[in-house]
């Protein structure tokens, strides 16, 4: 398996703003699924027009998100490109600045929410995808925890889905890119309230 990726701790507000920009958040989506691709190939599949594309191409080049794929590069006169393999790390919510939050929060409201779009409709579609079908796992549960404890068990997850990440020449006949989305947040806080339950959809799993 491919070594875990290098920690990028993203603490400039200018490289947040390149990165939370939604065009080119779309943009680092569909170069995370085709793994890699040309300003040409990302515009016709986003709909988008080919010099803004290569333009977005470019900032988020010039704060190192992406890069050239150098082994595309007989490929035609093209430029190829790749998303940066990295650990991307923003500063803790009570480190960030007014400006700062107001960034994070709406990249990351986007993010969820096109996320659930993506799964309802793939849901939809699931017919479509032979034995993937299955492939719609979701989970929802309660802990009782420490900060410390919850840091720690953010890392081991993040540490669980480094060991599965392989590019295409690395993962195994039958593989294909699978998208997780995992967050955390301290319940209100209520006394006496009961415990939470646990839920898991799987094959399998009994519903009442």
């Amino acid at each position: 398996m491919s070594q875990a990726p290098e920690s990028r701790r993203i603490d400039d507000l200018a490289a947040l703003k390149a990165l939370s920009h939604p065009r080119r958040y779309q943009i680092i989506q569909q170069l995370t699924l085709l793994e890699s691709a040309t300003s040409a190939m990302l515009a016709r599949d986003l709909d988008l027009n080919t010099g803004a594309t290569s333009y977005h191409l470019r900032e988020l080049a010039r704060h190192g998100f992406i890069e050239e794929d150098l082994k595309e590069e007989g490929h035609g006169r093209e430029r190829w490109w790749r998303v940066v393999r990295a650990d991307l790390r923003f500063p803790e919510r009570s480190g960030q600045s007014g400006e700062m939050r107001l960034v994070v929060d709406e990249m990351h409201r986007r993010a969820y929410a096109a996320d659930v779009e993506m799964f309802e409709r793939l849901q939809q579609q699931s017919d479509d995808l032979g034995e993937w079908m299955d492939g719609f796992l979701h989970s929802r549960g309660s802990m009782r925890l420490t900060l410390d404890e919850l840091r720690s068990f953010f890392e081991e997850y993040i540490a669980l889905i480094n060991r599965y990440k392989r590019t295409g020449d690395e993962a195994p006949e039958g593989a294909r890119t699978v998208l997780t989305r995992f967050f955390a947040l301290p319940a209100p806080d209520q006394e006496q309230s009961p415990a939470a339950g646990h839920e898991s959809d799987r094959e399998g799993a009994e519903r009442s």
